[in-house]
């Protein structure tokens, strides 16, 4: 039992609130189960009777009454166990008829007494109204997704605002854009709305979404939402307003618990010494791959005669916009690199049988079958939401009843299909619009999404993991490459990094333009010159970003704001050159910290820069793969910005992993 309250009331006839034989007293839990979580009324002078219990099963259609018969009573021994759950225990020897139930009806049992116990799961809640503000007693009227509504409850003996907060921790809840009173569950804790423009929203909604929808707060215009923070804060609870700026941060970490970084208990959290890294060497980017250059690393049957030096040549060029349709098939995993032709022939008619088969079943759900499966229906909503304002100033998918909008919404809706579990989370629309938009159909679009998916899947997952571990791992490089920078960020409460959450959740796409983000997207899928490389540009624009924040003297809310509004002004060659320049410095470091050595995937950190043997100083072979720069006859710029084009560096003062 995770939440008990007694005085709590059905009022069997609201005409005679003041005669006490219309109020029926009770007791409210809520209570944890193994696989479950119910909420469960019941009289204060009813024991365990489970006849008279109206239960709203998973697979219901309505409240049901149980009502037991005669003959089927005498099977009811007692020597079941005391602790067998008595709903389940009914199963087998109870019949039920459904009961169609308002607040004003009461059921007359054979002893005249009126009985109104009930009990259903939260996963079959769809929303809770709330009495008018200073309107008498506090009351809720829950109402299932089958839209029958249970009885009014009434709470005599304080309000409902502690109920409300612990349903909040198992199931989300917002406010109704059309009735105030009204909260709505929303089916996804994690990501449940579409990313809006809060400059309207009053301060204590704001908190409230905060509290409830870290995804879609973080997601939405920090410039925005920023600014009225700490007046929530101070708005809801008096006590804060004699509170120093510096705890605020504080109160915000407590309203994400999915995303409060514990350092002591997390993995991968390591101190960090101060290390001389060296000076960063200055890099420089090569024309993108053409179609020529591709074509000529192709043999006779369609196999990439050098696929590492292809994967160098990307990472440090891009490619052009012609290629990108066949060249994402194998970056994102979609076709194996060492295939033929008639071999990816084969696979995309398999591919194309696969997608459309799952197409087929949630094309051939009736709106009756719609109507019993509330979970494709709240991914249905959804998606059709979120379609409709994906980018929609890009030509692919502007203007009304464009195709482009008609396929978006039909690989999502597949995806659904294809794993039901995750389903559609909102953001996910952002990752797919790219790839459509340059594979111009819908099989491959679905295949390279589902590909790109299995490597984002951790970031939209209910409990956070995946942000955590890249908020974690991020601050880890931070504090190597700057500890300096990390101190004043914790000095201005934004050591957790929250601030980097929207690049990290959709891959920087809110960030860059819809042609840059093709850029850096390709990029990084070469998955060079090393794991995590999206991390390291989340430290080239921090560090970029550093002087400002340090010379200005910005506190955690300049820093959100900042760092908001750096959206479509950030250059991506630059940032890609930084990137990677950080990504030598690191690798070239002779004692790289164990926990970076882990983040960036290199097994060995006693290497030397000028080292060419390929062996440490104890002898042990490095593991070692061919090194990102090799092949590649691009110059090297000096540190001292001249250029030096028969420089070469060696494979192993970049190291670079398998």
């Amino acid at each position: 039992v995770v939440y008990e309250q007694d005085g709590v009331f059905i009022h069997s006839s609201c005409a005679k609130n003041d005669d006490q034989d219309s109020l029926i007293a009770g007791i409210l839990r809520v209570i944890e189960k193994e696989n479950e979580v119910v909420v469960d009324w019941r009289p204060l002078d009813e024991t365990l009777d489970t006849s008279n219990i109206l239960c709203a099963g998973k697979d219901s259609s309505s409240v049901v009454e149980w009502t037991q018969t005669p003959k089927e009573k005498c099977f009811r021994g007692t020597d079941r166990p005391s602790s067998y759950e008595a709903e389940w225990d009914m199963v087998s020897t109870v019949s039920f008829k459904k009961k169609p139930h308002s607040n004003g009806d009461a059921t007359t049992h054979a002893n005249g007494e009126s009985k109104w116990s009930f009990l259903f799961s939260l996963t079959d809640l769809k929303s809770i109204k709330q009495n008018r503000k200073g309107m008498g007693w506090s009351y809720l009227v829950f109402c299932l997704k089958d839209d029958v509504k249970l009885p009014a409850l009434h709470f005599h003996r304080g309000d409902s605002k502690l109920l409300i907060k612990c349903l909040e921790k198992h199931v989300a809840l917002d406010e109704s854009p059309d009735h105030e009173r009204v909260l709505l569950v929303k089916t996804q804790k994690s990501l449940s709305q579409s990313f809006e423009n809060l400059l309207d929203e009053p301060s204590y909604g704001l908190l409230q979404k905060l509290k409830r929808d870290p995804y879609t707060v973080t997601m939405g215009r920090f410039s925005k939402v920023t600014n009225y923070i700490f007046d929530s804060f101070r708005l809801s609870d008096p006590s804060n307003q004699r509170r120093p700026p510096s705890e605020m941060a504080d109160l915000i970490n407590d309203t994400i618990p999915e995303l409060k970084i514990n350092q002591q208990e997390e993995p991968g959290f390591e101190v960090i010494t101060r290390i001389d890294l060296g000076k960063q060497p200055e890099v420089s980017r090569r024309e993108p791959v053409s179609a020529e250059e591709w074509a000529k690393n192709m043999d006779s049957e369609g196999r990439i005669l050098d696929v590492d030096y292809i994967k160098r040549s990307i990472f440090k060029g891009g490619l052009c916009h012609t290629l990108r349709k066949e060249a994402w098939k194998f970056l994102l995993g979609y076709f194996p690199w060492n295939s033929s032709k008639e071999e990816r022939a084969n696979l995309q008619k398999r591919k194309t049988d696969e997608y459309f088969r799952m197409k087929l079943q949630w094309k051939s759900v009736s709106e009756e079958q719609e109507k019993r499966n509330s979970r494709l229906r709240d991914y249905r909503s959804l998606i059709e939401k979120d379609v409709n304002r994906t980018d929609r100033t890009n030509k692919f998918y502007e203007g009304e009843d464009n195709p482009g909008l008609i396929l978006l919404h039909d690989i999502l809706m597949t995806y659904c299909m294809y794993d039901f579990d995750l389903g559609y989370v909102q953001g996910m629309s952002d990752l797919l619009s790219p790839v459509l938009y340059v594979m111009e159909n819908e099989v491959d679009a679905f295949w390279c999404f589902v590909s790109y998916m299995d490597q984002m899947h951790q970031n939209f997952e209910e409990q956070m993991q995946g942000m955590k571990t890249q908020l974690i791992q991020l601050s880890t490089l931070l504090r190597l490459l700057d500890s300096g920078f990390c101190s004043y960020l914790e000095s201005q409460d934004s050591g957790y990094l929250y601030f980097c959450f929207r690049w990290l959740l959709i891959r920087f796409k809110r960030e860059f333009s819809f042609q840059d983000i093709l850029r850096l997207w390709e990029v990084m899928w070469t998955e060079l010159p090393c794991q995590n490389f999206h991390l390291l540009l989340c430290c080239a624009i921090l560090e970029s970003e550093k002087q400002q924040i340090m010379d200005k003297h910005y506190d955690f809310n300049d820093i959100l704001k900042h760092i908001n509004e750096l959206s479509m002004k950030i250059d991506v060659e630059y940032i890609l050159c930084k990137a990677e320049a950080i990504s030598m410095q690191m690798m070239n470091c002779k004692e790289l910290p164990q926990a970076v050595s882990e983040i960036l995937g290199i097994e060995s950190s006693s290497v030397t820069p000028d080292s060419d043997t390929g062996e440490d100083e104890s002898g042990a072979e490095l593991n070692c793969p061919t090194s990102l720069y090799q092949s590649i006859s691009t110059p090297v710029i000096a540190a001292n910005g001249t250029s030096d084009s028969t420089q070469q560096i060696s494979e192993t003062q970049s190291l670079t992993p398998a």
